[in-house]
């Protein structure tokens, strides 16, 4: 009576072990970037760049009352990042006086699976269309 015991706790033990595999390693979100490690590392330095671009447009407009182009970023000193890309992602700014828009673009023609991505004056970034 003890050994059908052991083996029915065992087998509860394994159950549970089984399903907390299922839905917290087969399932996570994560999963899916560890399999392709270089391009969750190029999303995630896009994303920072768009935050980078983000900020200078902040500085440029305290300064300008304005929002300003990639280059008139750089050339008031507000942006030190030069690139008007990164691995295959294309920046363009939108500005206005009161709001702005960045967006990276990426190829789909060649990246079937990239994101486009985008920032405005929330600094939220976001999965553009």
């Amino acid at each position: 009576m003890r050994g059908i015991g052991s083996m029915i706790g065992l087998l509860i033990v394994a159950l549970i072990a089984g399903l907390i595999y299922k839905f917290y390693f087969a399932q996570s979100s994560t999963g899916a970037a560890l399999r392709n490690p270089t391009q969750t590392i190029d999303t995630i330095g896009v994303q920072n760049d768009l935050v980078a671009i983000g900020q200078a447009e902040r500085i440029y407009q305290a300064q300008h009352s304005t929002y300003g182009s990639l280059d008139d970023l750089v050339s008031s000193g507000a942006m030190a990042l030069k690139r008007t890309g990164r691995d295959g992602y294309s920046y363009e700014v939108e500005s206005s006086t009161d709001a702005f828009r960045v967006t990276a673009a990426c190829p789909a023609a060649t990246t079937p699976s990239c994101t486009n991505y985008s920032i405005d004056q929330n600094m939220t970034v976001q999965a553009a269309p």
